[in-house]
């Protein structure tokens, strides 16, 4: 990118089969905090944006912890009509999973299985390249989106 196409992250965008249920997961398990108003967009515009006919959607962003009231935020919306998702696979091509640094990966796990989510695999530590070490897992939430769990320490 050239200077005069500089580009931000902003946000990353879960389509949800229940936008309010996936939006309580989030703050209550990660500390997400809504960024008002919600969202309720249908029309036009949207479908030619979307590629969609007839879209209509709902939801709301949800700023994600650690970046601040400018960081970016985790886009929850609901289509009216939305495409069946494939299975939850680590390696399945595409966006994979989204990770939140926590201070202990297995209360974190414990946290997210008692909100709703499930696991998908065993809590692992490696010693990267560095020489730090990393604690992770793989989780998802209450509809099957997968979320990285890490905790780094020094060697």
């Amino acid at each position: 990118m050239t200077e005069a196409h500089a580009a931000r992250y902003v946000h990353t965008n879960i389509v949800a089969a229940d936008w309010r249920r996936l939006v309580a997961f989030y703050t209550s398990v990660f500390g997400c905090k809504l960024v008002p108003p919600e969202r309720d967009y249908a029309g036009s515009d949207l479908e030619r944006g979307t590629g969609v006919p007839l879209a209509a959607l709902q939801g709301a962003h949800l700023r994600l912890p650690g970046h601040g009231e400018s960081g970016p935020t985790l886009e929850i919306y609901q289509y009216r009509k939305a495409e069946p998702r494939s299975t939850t696979a680590a390696n399945r091509l595409g966006f994979a999973h989204i990770a939140f640094a926590v201070d202990d990966v297995a209360v974190a796990r414990d946290s997210v299985l008692a909100a709703g989510g499930d696991r998908v695999g065993e809590i692992v530590t490696l010693t990267t390249a560095d020489g730090r070490r990393v604690t992770w897992c793989y989780v998802t939430d209450p509809e099957g989106n997968m979320v990285e769990l890490q905790a780094w320490s020094d060697a």
